[in-house]
């Protein structure tokens, strides 16, 4: 929600569209990461996680949201045309994907797993615990 003002929806859409677009949103984002986090489970999780493998699970789902993330901006600003980006979207040279989105799919997902595993983030990727 914090990034919709760098999208045109915010200076070109009603408030109805607007809170249309949160919601969709918002429900799409949570469908991508239950998504990734089920498929990260099955392939790289094990019968001990998260206090085993917790670091490459985080790893792959992060990537694989980010991945989408690139592939459904892609989509829906060049070839759908569903929605565009405002000049003051940071956007990532040679991706061209909205930096704001990207940074969303590492931080959110990263802070949740985190707070639903409490695996300390110090541990997550240094082996410890068994995590990788």
């Amino acid at each position: 929600m914090a990034h919709i003002p760098l999208y045109t929806i915010w200076v070109e859409g009603t408030w109805g569209e607007i809170v249309f677009a949160v919601v969709h949103c918002t429900g799409g984002d949570l469908l991508i990461a239950m998504s990734t986090l089920l498929l990260a489970l099955f392939l790289v999780g094990g019968h001990a996680w998260p206090s085993e493998r917790a670091g490459r699970v985080l790893l792959l789902a992060v990537a694989m949201g980010v991945s989408y993330t690139i592939f459904s901006e892609w989509l829906n600003i060049v070839i759908r045309a569903a929605w565009a980006y405002r000049d003051i979207m940071p956007v990532v040279p040679v991706i061209d994907a909205g930096l704001t989105p990207l940074l969303q799919w590492i931080i959110v997902p990263t802070l949740a797993y985190w707070a639903a595993t409490r695996v300390p983030l110090r541990k997550l990727f240094r082996g410890e615990r068994g995590s990788w």
